[in-house]
């Protein structure tokens, strides 16, 4: 008779805090047949092709960040610009989305994709200025009449439509952020939420 292992699962019941159990076989876990392929051998394939796999990813956040955080965002952009890994976000003149646009130009600058809430007229000057040398630029005049908010949370949906993975700097408060994240996971994103408070 196969040896069984009982493997306790938290919180898979009904009621709160109730446990419940798997049985897992474990005799057998060792033993591989001669003829049997190398599973390790095609694990790493299969690893491999995982991490060639170039993503679309987008990066979201606050605009009051400290600059410890700003450092630490435009450090991880870089690495995955670096990657080959196409990076989107917004336009700012502060926070994430200029720690973003720094990193991944540090990078690739053709590996970045910057999707404005409206037009690269209506955006401050510093955040004008930021945008110069940077290939893709996508505008929106037709929200030239919208508020800035109501455009920041169309555009916001409109990058996370793009990307296959978000990833997200925001405060426990932040309503807007919150609600792109749910965004994101009612698309099947893949979501990295990083909270500052």
């Amino acid at each position: 008779m196969a040896e069984i292992e009982t493997i306790k699962l938290l919180g898979d019941g009904d009621g709160e805090g109730s446990q419940g159990s798997i049985m897992v076989p474990i005799d057998d876990l060792d033993s591989v047949s001669d003829d049997s392929p190398n599973t390790v051998d095609e694990l790493a394939m299969e690893l491999a092709t995982i991490q060639q796999f170039a993503k679309r990813i987008a990066v979201i956040g606050s605009r009051n960040l400290a600059i410890t955080h700003q450092q630490i965002i435009e450090t991880l952009v870089t690495a995955l610009a670096s990657q080959g890994n196409t990076i989107i976000t917004s336009g700012g003149s502060s926070g994430t989305n200029a720690a973003t646009i720094r990193g991944a130009m540090k990078a690739n600058p053709d590996k970045l994709k910057v999707i404005l809430p409206q037009t690269i007229g209506q955006q401050p000057s510093d955040v004008q200025d930021q945008l110069i040398g940077v290939p893709n630029i996508v505008e929106h005049p037709d929200r030239a009449m919208m508020t800035l908010a109501d455009a920041s949370r169309v555009c916001n949906r409109e990058i996370i439509d793009d990307c296959n993975q978000l990833i997200c700097f925001l405060s426990h408060t932040s309503k807007t952020l919150h609600g792109a994240i749910e965004y994101a996971e009612e698309g099947h994103k893949v979501i990295t939420a990083f909270y500052l408070d």
